[in-house]
């Protein structure tokens, strides 16, 4: 009987096990529509969408062999034939991921619905998914029917000026179908109707090229409109006429705030009426007397316009406004990520300093500011103010923030307990200090109010070693701090710029943290806009330092950036946007190399704030400027011709392979010896050249073993923002992660866990931004929140985890799941959400055991690598033993989508 029974158990497992691996029991499911990057959005300007798909499935090995899209004007006409926009029929194709619209040109503020349906490999069909749309913005600067207004004579300051309070009231007698608000602004914008916030989005209309390109944000505002309807507008200084770019500047875009409002109102009768922006506007100035994103918000109570958003209002002392000539042809709609407040933190100790100081900590280094329940007196002034740090005596340091006051002050109108927050700026901190209480608020009474670009976060990293989990935390959390609206070096100085440098290196590493194909699509629109006609990339954009540009390994972000955003999302668009501005940057590279094709004598970088000694012996690692120029001409000309093959251009691409081939011959006979050495013999110059792949291939082995003895002498790094991070992923290409990991672990000085060991809770700009004995850095260039040496999270992802993209199958439609366990780790578990789906890689070693899990989502194929493995002692299904292949001490296994276990003895 219980043999009958264990039959009995294993005919179930068989056919369950088989129903779900041929797809026979399971129903795929199509799910996570989005539409440009983004799940519904309100107000694009992409006339050829593209759209975007899941497969969900519990299936082993479910694949897509077709597809059919349908779209129509509501949710209800998508299943009438006769009503459909357009229907794609069934297309005979795998493709899920950035499918273009087909159908008619979208009009105006045209809404679509669509949804898809999906064919797996057996031929069956899915259900429809559920309904998404997109909807479009203003296409013709013609169709701006509001006046750009402002307020008149506004007394002339060298600081920052009061902010600027606009408001309308206007009538609606008829049952409305839908609502639209069209708005921008010189200078930042908070948008009220009937006395209640707009939207969600912080710091709109956001911070672009503003003289080339000035994003308008669409609001549906259908369910706030009543019979007696007010509007109400402040503007802000913001990044458009506040203080921008270290130097004690303000208006570098203008001096004059203005508006420009308009309100679509569709009834159900169908007809419309505009509610526009005009002369018949009424602007006052109000309680924000100062608001600079350097220098913090002052905040006069006193001066509060009770009900100034709300019907009714009397508007004693206001003034009409003054109707200017403003361009509407340089209005955008956003494509990026909105700013918003995403996350809230409460302090974790209240301090007193040596010095008396009243401070909280928060516990985390976070960009935003502080939402504040304090108690005080008519005309009492209260200031907060923002630090990263205490010095070495434990009192609160602000020098590192050079010229930034970073201080929100605030006076009460009358006695009693109030709620405060800033509205137009944002500081970098950890520390708060309070300034003129009587009464102390206690930790409750606090909260940190986190902003960053509302990114979705898709990737996790965790170990067995926590400080290496704290430094995956601080990575992210350096990302958070500097991903707001553009690609920041850092969130509290004098400076918050979106250098490019920083972002080319971090670019891989951010797309495994975050979704941020939004996000760089529409920074760099910015950086195309404001390259110099010669083919300059400015140093940050967008550019506020007058056009100071093209120093190498910055300005390759034009470049480097876009094939990162292909690698990771299969985005050939953005290649071909950004194809123009990238050819321009390597035309000016030939221009400046000459026939000799070296780029010698231009004033560059170079590798950023390499390691540096007192040693008189030695004065640091400094790797010669001229060859890391000529290396990077040789990397992004072999970018820039693979990006020409890949739209199409392969006159182009041969041009540029071309191009390439003189670089690296000149470049091997001006910087390498016969022996493989280079005249800069430090660990960027190698790892800059074996990863770019400009060395012979008999030289490989030479400066490989040049770079390994290097790193051995020193037993720690030398590299600064150029050779960091690739010195790891470097390291195991030529077969020393001995060594990458022992550069992971290092705790001393210079190292990514020394930060960790003092406490850090973001990535600093320097190695020893704060130095064992408690003091920091030079002042003037000394941040705790940089995340350029964070980009030693990609060879986490990819190496240590294994989770590793397929340039020649990109968007993760074809992957690598090859993890290395190194270091001492004995558990590694790493998530990452691609377009298609999650992907999991897992491993653990105990008793000498390795086992690792893997998930590989539907309509994607993946290539599993087992290290120091033998396919007869690994445990895996008959079918997927077979099929394995033995390569050295590796074990390689293709396998289609599902979940999968593998378990074996470890060799040593």
């Amino acid at each position: 009987m219980k043999q009958l029974v264990s039959l009995l158990h294993s005919l179930i497992f068989v056919f369950t096990f088989s129903a779900f691996s041929f797809g026979v029991l399971a129903q795929t499911e199509v799910s996570k529509l989005v539409c440009e990057y983004h799940t519904n959005p309100l107000g694009i300007d992409v006339l050829k969408p593209r759209l975007s798909w899941q497969l969900v499935s519990d299936a082993q090995n479910v694949k897509q062999s077709a597809y059919e899209i349908r779209v129509a004007e509501s949710a209800s006409d998508l299943s009438k034939k006769g009503e459909q926009i357009w229907n794609s029929g069934k297309v005979e194709s795998d493709q899920s991921v950035n499918v273009i619209y087909g159908g008619p040109a979208p009009e105006s503020m045209q809404r679509f619905y669509w949804q898809v349906r999906i064919w797996d490999n057996n031929g069956k069909a899915s259900k429809w998914s559920n309904p998404t749309y997109w909807e479009m913005g203003i296409l013709e600067p013609e169709q701006w029917n509001a006046s750009w207004i402002t307020l008149s004579n506004e007394p002339e300051t060298e600081d920052s000026k009061p902010a600027q309070y606009y408001r309308s009231e206007f009538s609606t007698s008829k049952n409305i179908k839908s609502a639209r608000v069209y708005v921008t602004s010189h200078g930042l914008y908070e948008l009220f109707l009937n006395g209640e916030k707009v939207g969600d989005q912080l710091f709109t209309p956001g911070w672009t090229s503003y003289n080339k390109r000035l994003q308008y944000q669409t609001y549906d505002v259908t369910n706030m409109l009543q019979n007696e309807n007010a509007v109400g507008v402040v503007l802000g200084d913001g990044w458009y006429r506040g203080n921008i770019g270290w130097v004690s500047a303000n208006g570098y875009y203008g001096d004059t705030l203005a508006l420009l409002f308009q309100l679509k109102i569709d009834y159900t009768d169908g007809s419309n009426e505009w509610i526009v922006s005009d002369k018949n506007w009424k602007v006052s100035n109000g309680p924000i007397r100062k608001s600079d994103i350097y220098n913090g918000e002052t905040y006069d109570a006193r001066l509060e316009l009770d009900g100034w958003t709300e019907t009714g209002y009397t508007e004693t002392g206001w003034k009409s406004v003054k109707e200017i000539d403003e361009p509407k042809d340089l209005l955008v709609a956003p494509q990026g990520v909105p700013v918003k407040a995403v996350e809230e933190l409460k302090p974790i100790a209240f301090i007193t300093t040596p010095k008396g100081e009243i401070v909280y900590d928060m516990g985390q280094n976070m960009v935003g500011w502080v939402r504040i329940k304090m108690k005080g007196k008519a005309g009492q002034k209260v200031q907060l103010k923002f630090a990263e740090v205490l010095d070495k005596e434990g009192n609160f340091y602000t020098a590192n923030l050079r010229g930034a006051e970073c201080t929100d002050t605030y006076i009460f109108a009358e006695d009693g307990e109030i709620t405060y927050e800033p509205t137009f700026t944002f500081h970098g901190f950890r520390y708060l200090q309070l300034i003129g209480f009587d009464e102390i608020p206690s930790k409750e009474d606090i909260t940190g109010v986190v902003i960053y670009s509302d990114m979705e976060p898709t990737g996790t990293f965790a170990c067995n070693d926590e400080m290496i989990n704290q430094l995956q935390h601080n990575i992210q959390w350096g990302q958070k701090g500097n991903f707001l609206d553009v690609p920041t070096d850092c969130p509290q100085r004098d400076e918050r710029l979106g250098w490019t440098g920083d972002a080319q290196v971090f670019s891989m590493t951010a797309g495994y943290n975050f979704d941020v194909a939004a996000f760089y699509t529409k920074w760099m629109k910015d950086v195309a806009a404001d390259q110099l006609d010669n083919g300059v990339v400015p140093h940050v954009i967008p550019d506020v330092l007058n056009g100071q540009g093209g120093a190498t390994g910055w300005a390759d972000a034009v470049a480097i950036i876009p094939w990162s955003v292909y690698k990771i999302y299969d985005d050939t668009r953005i290649l071909e946007e950004n194809y123009p501005a990238i050819t321009k940057w390597v035309g000016y590279m030939n221009e400046r190399a000459g026939d000799d094709f070296l780029w010698t004598g231009d004033t560059h970088f170079g590798d950023w704030l390499a390691y540096a000694t007192t040693q008189s012996d030695y004065p640091g690692a400094t790797t010669e400027k001229d060859l890391l120029a000529t290396a990077y001409f040789y990397y992004t000309t072999t970018l820039t011709a693979k990006i020409a093959a890949i739209i199409g251009k392969p006159q182009d691409a041969k041009k540029y392979n071309q191009l390439a081939t003189n670089i690296k011959e000149a470049f091997n006979n001006e910087f390498v010896t016969p022996n493989g050495r280079l005249v800069s013999h430090t660990q960027t110059a190698y790892v800059i050249a074996l990863a770019f792949g400009i060395l012979p291939e008999s030289m490989v082995d030479e400066a490989a073993d040049y770079l390994a003895k290097d790193v051995e002498k020193f037993k720690h790094l030398t590299t600064g923002f150029l050779g960091t991070p690739i010195l790891c992923p470097t390291l195991s290409a030529i077969g020393r992660d001995d060594l990458a990991f022992m550069l992971l672990n290092r705790t001393e000085y210079p190292s990514w866990l020394y930060p960790v060991t003092q406490g850090a809770t973001t990535i600093w700009e320097r190695w020893d931004g704060q130095k064992p004995d408690g003091s920091f850095q030079d002042v003037g260039m000394n941040s705790f929140n940089h995340y350029a040496y964070g980009a030693i999270g990609e060879w986490l992802y990819s190496h240590v985890a294994g989770i590793q993209v397929d340039e020649n199958n990109p968007g993760y439609k074809k992957f690598l799941l090859a993890p290395n366990p190194g270091g001492g780790l004995s558990h590694v578990k790493a998530t990452f959400d691609s377009m298609y789906g999650k992907i999991v890689s897992d491993w653990e070693i105990s008793n000498g055991e390795m086992n690792y899990s893997v998930v590989v989502p539907a309509n994607t194929f993946a290539e599993i690598v087992l290290p120091k493995a033998k396919v007869a002692e690994i445990t895996m299904t008959d079918d997927l033993k077979s099929a394995a292949k033995q390569t050295g001490t590796k074990v390689t296994v293709s396998v289609g989508s599902g979940t999968y276990s593998f378990g074996y003895p470890i060799a040593d």
